[in-house]
């Protein structure tokens, strides 16, 4: 009889990791449980999961009334094809209403955020022909299909560019980035230039469909605007027709407060993408929402798109339940609470341990910038070092708290902090020891200073 580790070593000769050498999916980590905001792996040991996987279990683990409802679909109607309509779609559609604002009324139902993207971007550059560029920004992340790839900023996209497997009339704008701002400006008497370079470059352009951007900067850093950013970017976009779509695929379902992060700010986009979190990550969802100006341009031209398994029903039967249970969650107002001890928590962490530049911010969804040097900003690592496969501090960072018990997403320069909405504040507790002696493995290589570190969401955000 193979041993768990013979059959684990056989599984990745067979399959591919994602995003990375395939020589790194060698000893993956055997998961075989998972329960409230823990994970188990095959020796019983649980795992705090700091990241919500990847910040996509918003309720945790093994919620019953989500788990319920996609029995219950299993037993009546596992799938159906997309040109029938099912009870679940529909009532799917129905509860995602409820959090919507009535301007965006029209829905397209895939598998995943790339699927959503991908489908936004097909409706916007159709529906604005013959413009067809797309504005994106450097610190993105939008899918990994030949589309949403051409509009990702962060280096995923080099490796399809050199493979050629991304589209044209991709550009890209100066990021919304406070600790290292691409003007070498500090808020508020930069004038909030990030945002209004995008009138002169939509200018110079032309023929400008659409610009796509994540309302908090996901993977790449957790990039929170200042209150006139979002603003200032609709009024540009209506300036000269450009349609505005947000990814709120790792942003939505109350992972930064309010149901999606465009409430913060009032700022309505034409072309919304949903997907992680829409389900709870339970099933696999992504929903593109799309103004009725937008849909209504459709109804006399060909929506050239789809997919065999769009709307399906046993993936939108976790929707309903999914959104019942965070207007329960949100309505218990623990994770308002959380979020506060979260925030407080990772700011003394900061203060003690001077690897951390820079702590950024919103709800659930948290970044430290891991740094060489505090007064010059130098990082460890840059971009190039990912897709080299340079030891990166962060991983090292991130390693090193797996060993204690904690799961934390880690990226090039910045550890992700995004624990599920049912979080703690004693469980935030024991992330943040165990994470107090994670971060001395970076503290030991670190160029002392004694600049305190920085806070930017403090003076970007309201």
């Amino acid at each position: 009889m193979k041993s768990t580790a013979d059959k684990v070593s056989e599984l990745t000769e067979h399959t591919f990791g994602t995003w990375n050498r395939q020589k790194a999916w060698k000893t993956p980590m055997l998961i075989t449980d998972a329960e409230g905001v823990y994970i188990y792996d095959d020796q019983g040991k649980p795992y705090l999961d700091f990241s919500s996987q990847l910040i996509c279990s918003n309720l945790g683990h093994k919620n019953k009334a989500v788990i319920e409802a996609i029995v219950k679909q299993a037993e009546k109607l596992p799938y159906v094809a997309p040109a029938f309509v099912n009870e679940a779609a529909m009532e799917a559609v129905e509860a995602i209403r409820s959090v919507m604002p009535e301007s965006l009324g029209k829905f397209f139902f895939s598998t995943s955020g790339t699927e959503a993207n991908e489908a936004a971007l097909k409706m916007a550059r159709q529906s604005k022909m013959p413009a067809y560029k797309a504005i994106s920004r450097y610190r993105s992340f939008h899918g990994s299909t030949p589309s949403s790839a051409a509009f990702t900023g962060d280096p995923r996209r080099w490796p399809s560019e050199q493979a050629r497997c991304t589209i044209q009339g991709v550009r890209f704008a100066p990021d919304c980035y406070c600790y290292r701002c691409p003007f070498a400006l500090e808020y508020p008497g930069c004038n909030v230039q990030c945002a209004r370079y995008l009138d002169y470059m939509i200018a110079e352009e032309g023929n400008v469909a659409a610009m796509i951007v994540e309302p908090v900067v996901g993977t790449n850093g957790r990039l929170v605007p200042p209150p006139e950013y979002f603003p200032i970017v609709r009024e540009i976009c209506d300036k000269h027709g450009v349609l505005l779509i947000f990814d709120e695929i790792m942003t939505g379902w109350f992972r930064t407060g309010p149901a999606f992060a465009w409430e913060h700010w009032n700022v309505v986009p034409d072309i919304l993408t949903m997907a992680k979190g829409a389900s709870a990550s339970y099933t696999p969802v992504g929903v593109t929402a799309a103004s009725n100006e937008v849909a209504g341009f459709f109804e006399d031209e060909f929506f050239c798109h789809g997919h065999t398994y769009a709307y399906h029903p046993l993936a939108a039967s976790a929707v309903p339940a999914a959104v019942s249970e965070y207007k329960r969650v949100m309505a218990s107002g623990l994770p308002r609470k959380a979020s506060r001890h979260l925030q407080a928590s990772l700011y003394e962490l900061a203060d003690k341990h001077e690897c951390v530049g820079d702590v950024r911010g919103i709800g659930h969804f948290w970044a430290l910038e891991i740094v060489k040097n505090r007064k010059t900003r130098e990082p460890f690592n840059v971009k190039a070092d990912k897709i080299s496969g340079k030891p990166l501090m962060t991983g090292k960072i991130a390693a090193e708290a797996l060993k204690l018990g904690l799961f934390m997403f880690a990226w090039y320069d910045n550890l992700i902090i995004a624990p599920p909405l049912i979080v703690t504040e004693e469980e935030i507790d024991k992330a943040k020891d165990i994470l107090d002696q994670a971060l001395k493995v970076a503290d030991s290589e670190v160029e002392s200073t004694g600049v305190p570190a920085s806070r930017s969401t403090e003076y970007a955000a309201k």
